[in-house]
């Protein structure tokens, strides 16, 4: 026999290549009799804690529930016997195992009751995410003691004597006219009570629970269960088995190996040889849960939805009857993550002891038994808002809110559902509930083998030749089989099972190998997905420090991958799925694990996706940066798909099979390794004798040890432990100081993890209370973690767009960074509840809060105004204080009908504060009301711990740094109330004007429509669908009555939910005969930082975002004789490369993260400014006869030239490109002159430009308008536009954006027919 096991490390002992770690025995302890569940007594305990009642009520009953049948209650088990005592590689922890082992404690059971044996498997993941398997199968003994048998009916006389004086009292209440059919129902109940829950020593047989366990370091399911299996059927047949039981459990714990990678081992049981193979270094990782049963169980659509929970790191519940179910869901999900691996907390089999578990304010996948019975509704969960919820049994689950879907879904779904197929498994999955729906599956089942696709035939002979008819790799193998002499013969597909093992020469089950091969095609199709989706993820590591020791010191500060770089290359319907990906623990372990195979070797899973990657790109040969939405299918399943996957090719008496399975049924027909036969041991003579159903007790001292070194396969392991040994120390002296190192690199792998896996041995009270303390630390440094990101990115997205660095957060990533706190705080709020009120806790505390305020509010009735004062102007003309509150905030979100739920409410409400940088405060606020805040939660909660809670608010004030508009963009159809007020110069113009003024405010996402002001009224409240980001307002009058003329400051609008306040400066006339003329004109607007944030001190405030500049007041030309220092032709041609270079930047920003244009255009440093200074620069005299004199003159005068003179030019081209550039030139002036509306001279200039812009027709206007002989009338001569090298220069600038699609805003061209 040969076999090298792979130690999986240094310091690992011969143990550690062991196929078994430990045999484990667990039952009743017949000396210390029946003991009630203390872990049962434990949650009796926790549970009355948590509903309010007292403990000494829990207590009293020490466990033992009278309302349940004592058949029914739970019983303590223990741990009998385990084999060896201990390893030092693995250490045996009695408490996990026996809780594990027997999840309910002791069953008992009497003749007349099922009592077949029940396999499951479990695992324990200790805190460093490290994993052994234990598989179990339980059975039922006769119990022999009499004192447990006495023990038992003195139970069922206290029982039925309890439950006979409640029926008694209830029937004996009974006041009213049905009170005789209530007790015959009472009799019956009771009669059936005694028949079917009672237990007569004399009569009856009774018999108890006991496990027998192997615990292995990977998980080998099959081949343990048939061991455990076999081991039971040598207890239960009449003959005894050919050795003593000690032989094979020797045998499998000291003398069966680990087969090696890529190798295949054979061993024995009792009466059968068992074959285990384990894949190789270059093929995905073992995998022996049936991934056939996961899909049966859930349908394909459940199944892809639970799995996109996992990948989100959600909360998921696994729920059923049945443990074995619970760990074959779990694990098959978890083995479909390749090549990511779940990083938190995983405990597939939950005992219902251990439910507090759940309150876990972390992600977690757990499985939980359901009792019969038991319905989803009477299940209470601490927290739902992040819940999957999963209900095995009922084929049902339960999504969180805002659940993005896996990409290209429905094509993944369709792949998969193909696989399944050619297996005869429906995608909808086995409902195990009707009759019907099991009769329907078998005539689907019977129509899908008899259709002749996807490789389903019927069970009649066939004939080779036709069945492969028409596929052309077969027919030219068909063709040389002929050509050589070889017969391919009819098959009959329905050949016995026995027939077909023998001629295959395959030792194991063809239901097993069909599993096998299902599970390989399953894996490679979801591995696919991952390759395709992350082919280029290479190219986004920031790989940045020199030396591992560096790195692991600075992880905390560094990225490790560029994220926004990353989603601008994805195609956008992965968007919404892979911006939310990329911030889980599962994705920056797997970059984490990249960056260190630089210094060390590389992660397993790591090289297997590395080496798939690097297949892709040999075969597609596509360019790295390609990125398509295209769905690309397996194509390893089309390779192997040319081969119908159970059609053998006999030739010459050896069988072909082709790949995905292939190097399985290899590894399966020829054994790599057999393990030695199990033989006698030095056994004491007379122990252990056999008697037919008991499990004997096992001699201890030839189980304890090993055999001695001689054995080939324990020396051969050893030299080669040695040798590892030596390169170790080696090693150590060469790195870094090995402690040191260690340390690193645990913080480095824990970073962002909390507990990753919660203790299930030690379950004291101070344990729970540490257990708590851990998560409550955790919680703490994911709020600093999560708020540090959101300000760095937000800081540094507005430092870009002040023209500092460059961006690296997308809106989708902002988006993404606030849904991961709003799930951050859910969590908060859920950790520590006594009794849980709907399904989101943040939002309950906030309607109780609510509620207590409000009953208060009668006796104080002006609640604490928290927003800006009054904000005066010359006029006195001034917004109303806006009364800001936490119940003000609640009730906007209340009224919004869009959002229906509780989770979605408290969601919106978070959106909200964060946008009004109230969230800090306003969460300080809602905690202040301590009793409260004392009734909902226990004393261990994370709200309840002072100093870290005043930490996590701090962490949220960081974030009132940067300016949000998550509310305001994500609820783009709700009704908003608006405030609008105009604030005119009076000094200057009239207080009362005699005119009609209107006013339209017009935002990125709508306008209002034109509004009719009231007269004299310079305030109006307004309400209409979310206009977005305020960016122009149009104010206007029609000139009516004699004190018409109006000299406007500015206007003020504010959103009265968000609190933002726009300022839209005026400082012009708007009349008929005064200033240029305008009825109407429109401004650009600014948002207004609030006015407590200014009283803070600007000294704490972090650079502004970019504001909507303002419309400077347009210059005439008899301002420009003023005082006001004139800009210089450098500082105009410096102001329109500016104005220019920001539109260019505009339109290289992601589509979504654009802004407004409009204040590119038009506002204080915008184009039309820029190019009023180029026009204005040399203008000859203010005022021609005592009148104003306007660019807009020498537009119309340039027109009236244009439109009378022919010009002569050199040749003929040019004559036509510039009577063409001519005609343009003048018929959009005349379109602008002729419009509808009342503008003035400068609103002209400004539509003038804008459409230019637009029509990218402004290079060809400029030199037409610097050619005109006007020019020389109305210019001096150093003005810019008499210069030939700057007007050349400037047509060049202009000419840059004629690239780009500009689209103009209504309101700046409304009326203008061009």
């Amino acid at each position: 026999m040969s076999a090298s096991g792979a130690a999986p490390g240094p310091g690992s002992s011969p143990a550690a290549c062991r196929f078994a770690h430990y045999f484990v025995l667990c039952g009743v302890d017949a000396d210390s009799g029946l003991e009630p569940d203390e872990l049962a007594v434990l949650y009796q305990w926790l549970e009355a804690d948590r509903h309010g009642k007292s403990q000494d009520a829990a207590n009293s009953t020490s466990g033992e529930n009278f309302d349940q049948s004592p058949l029914r209650r739970t019983f303590r088990s223990k741990v009998l016997a385990h084999y060896p005592q201990n390893i030092e590689w693995n250490p045996f922890d009695q408490d996990a195992v026996n809780m594990l082992c027997m999840p309910k404690g002791l069953s008992f059971r009497t003749q007349s009751d099922n009592k077949d044996p029940q396999f499951h498997s479990f695992i324990i993941t200790r805190e460093d995410g490290s994993r052994t398997y234990g598989f179990v199968l339980t059975f039922y003994e006769e119990v022999t003691s009499k004192q447990i048998c006495t023990a038992m009916q003195t139970l069922y006389q206290m029982h039925n004597a309890e439950h006979c004086g409640s029926v008694c009292a209830s029937s004996s209440c009974s006041m009213d006219s049905l009170a005789s059919s209530a007790d015959e129902a009472d009799t019956t109940s009771l009669l059936k009570l005694q028949r079917y829950n009672s237990y007569d020593i004399n009569r009856d047989t009774l018999y108890v629970s006991k496990s027998i366990c192997l615990i292995t370091p990977l998980p080998f399911m099959q081949a343990c269960k048939k061991f455990l299996i076999q081991l039971h059927k040598a207890v239960t047949s009449q003959q005894p088995p050919p050795l003593p039981l000690e032989s094979y459990i020797h045998n499998i714990l000291y003398e069966v190996p680990l087969p090696p990678p890529g190798r295949s081992l054979k061993f024995y049981g009792v009466y059968e040889p068992i074959i285990c193979q384990r894949p190789g270094p270059s093929e995905l990782p073992l995998s022996d849960y049936p991934l056939r049963e996961a899909f049966e169980l859930l349908g394909l659509e459940n199944l892809v939805q639970v799995f996109t929970c996992v990948l989100l790191e959600m909360q998921i519940l696994l729920y059923s009857q049945d443990y074995q179910r619970l760990m074959t869901v779990a694990e098959g999900i978890t083995t479909l993550l390749f090549p990511f691996q779940w990083q938190h907390v995983y405990v597939p089999i939950l005992p219902a002891s251990l439910l507090h578990f759940l309150d876990a304010p972390v992600p977690y996948l757990m499985g939980l038994q359901s009792k019969e019975g038991t319905d989803r509704s009477k299940l209470e969960l601490p927290q739902e808002a992040n819940l999957c919820f999963v209900d095995i049994d009922n084929h049902f689950i339960e999504l969180p809110e805002e659940f993005p879907q896996f990409p290209n879904k429905v094509d993944f779904i369709q792949e998969l559902s193909e696989v399944l197929l050619q297996f005869g498994i429906p995608p909808e999955g086995s409902l195990h509930c009707s009759e019907s729906a099991t009769k329907l599956k078998n005539l689907v089942l019977k129509d899908l083998v008899n259709d002749k696709k996807n490789g389903n035939v019927s069970t009649n002979s066939i004939s080779m030749y036709e069945l492969l008819k028409g596929n052309e790799t077969i027919a030219r193998l068909q063709a040389l089989a002929k050509r050589t002499g070889v017969t391919v013969e009819k098959m009959d597909l329905s050949t016995s099972l026995g027939e077909k093992d023998k001629d295959l020469k395959l030792q194991c089950e063809e239901a097993e190998l069909r599993d096998y091969q299902l599970n390989v095609q399953l894996r490679e199709v979801f591995a696919n997905r991952f390759t395709q989706m992350f082919a280029d993820y290479e190219a986004f590591v920031i790989q940045t420090a020199q030396d591992m020791e560096s790195w692991l010191t600075n992880r905390e500060q560094m990225q490790n991958f560029d994220k926004a770089s990353f989603l601008s290359d994805q195609p956008e319907p992965y968007l919404p799925f892979l911006s939310r990906f990329i911030e889980t623990q599962m994705f920056a372990t797997f970059i984490d694990n990249k960056i260190m195979s630089q210094w060390e070797e590389k992660d397993h899973l790591l090289r297997v996706f590395d080496s798939r990657i690097e297949k892709i790109r040999l075969y597609n040969v596509r360019a790295p940066t390609l990125r398509t939405s295209i769905y690309q299918k397996c194509s390893t399943l089309k390779e192997a798909g040319t081969f119908a996957m159970l059609f053998k090719i006999k030739i010459h008496d050896i069988s072909f099979t082709c790949w995905p399975s292939q190097s399985i049924e290899q590894r399966l027909m020829k054994m790599d390794h057999t393990a030695i036969h199990p033989h006698l041991l030095d056994m004491k003579i007379g122990q252990g004798k056999y008697e037919q159903g008991f499990f004997p007790k096992l001699q201890s001292d030839v189980l304890a040890t090993g055999p001695t070194n001689n054995n080939r396969w324990v020396s051969r392991n050893a030299t080669a432990q040695r040798r590892k040994e030596r390169l170790r120390q080696h090693s150590e002296h060469v790195g870094l100081d090995s402690d040191l190192r260690e340390k690193y690199m645990q913080e480095a792998r824990s970073l962002g993890k909390n507990l990753r896996q919660p203790k299930l041995s030690d379950l004291s009270p101070a344990v729970i209370a540490q257990t708590n303390s851990k998560f409550v630390e955790g919680l703490l440094k994911e709020c600093r973690m999560k708020t540090k990101r959101m300000l760095v990115e937000k800081m540094g997205h507005e430092a870009v767009e002040l023209g500092h660095g460059e961006a690296n957060i997308t809106g989708l990533e902002e988006n993404t960074l606030i849904a991961s706190l709003c799930d951050l705080l859910e969590r908060i709020w859920s950790h520590g509840l006594q009794v849980k009120q709907g399904k989101s806790a943040l939002w309950s505390h906030l309607i109780q809060f609510q509620d207590r305020e409000e009953k208060q509010e009668h006796l104080a009735e002006s609640p604490v105004a928290l927003g800006p004062e009054r904000r005066k102007s010359d006029s006195g003309v001034m917004l109303p204080t806006l009364r800001v509150s936490l119940i003000q905030d609640m009730r906007h979100v209340q009224n919004m009908s869009e959002i229906k739920t509780d989770v979605g409410r408290a969601r919106a409400w978070i959106r909200l504060s964060l946008e009004k940088k109230l969230l800090s405060q306003h969460l300080k606020q809602l905690l202040s009301n301590q009793p409260l805040t004392k009734k909902l939660y226990k004393r261990y909660a994370f709200l309840r711990c002072e100093e870290e809670r005043e930490q996590f608010l701090y962490h949220l004030l960081s974030l009132n740094a940067v300016d949000y508009f998550c509310f305001t963009s994500v609820f783009t159809t709700i009704m908003i109330p608006y405030r609008s007020v105009i604030i005119p110069i009076k000094k200057l113009s009239n207080a009362i004007i005699t005119s009609n003024p209107w006013i339209c405010v017009s935002g990125e996402l709508g306008d209002t429509g034109v509004m009719q002001i009231p007269k004299n009224l310079l305030e109006m409240a307004f309400e209409c669908q979310n206009l977005g980001k305020l960016t122009t307002v149009q104010i206007g009058h029609d000139n009516s009555g004699l004190l018409a003329k109006w000299l406007v400051d500015c206007v003020m609008v504010r959103n009265e939910i968000t609190g933002h306040t726009y300022r839209f400066p005026c400082g012009r006339w708007l009349g008929k005969g005064v200033d240029d003329g305008s009825l109407e004109r429109i401004l650009i607007g600014e948002l207004m930082a609030p006015v407590a944030e200014e009283d803070l001190g600007k000294q704490c405030r972090t650079p502004p975002q970019q504001k909507s500049p303002a419309t400077a007041r347009r210059l005439s030309v008899s301002s420009l004789t003023g005082k006001a220092a004139r800009p210089n032709a450098g500082q105009i041609q410096e102001g329109i490369g500016e104005a220019v270079n920001n539109i260019v930047k505009h339109f290289h920003k992601p589509e979504k993260e654009r802004g407004s244009l409009t204040v590119l255009l038009c506002g204080e440093n915008g184009l039309v400014a820029a190019l009023e200074q180029v026009f204005h620069h040399g203008f000859k005299s203010a005022r021609i006869f005592h009148k104003n004199v306007f660019i807009w003159d020498f537009v119309e005068k340039a027109v009236a030239y244009f439109e009378t003179t022919d010009q002569i030019l050199d040749s003929e081209d040019d004559v036509l490109i510039q009577k063409s550039s001519c005609k343009t030139f003048c018929h959009y002036v005349n379109a602008i002159n002729t419009a509808p509306r009342n503008i003035g001279k400068d609103g002209k200039f400004q539509i003038l430009v804008c459409l230019g812009t637009r029509d990218r027709l402004l290079p060809q206007w400029i030199p037409l308008l610097a050619e005109c002989p006007a020019i020389t009338r109305m210019y001096e001569e150093s003005a810019l536009l008499r210069d030939h090298m700057t007007v050349n220069s400037l047509i060049r600038i202009l000419q840059t954006i004629q690239d780009f699609s500009i689209v103009l805003e209504g309101s700046l061209i409304k009326g203008v027919d061009v």
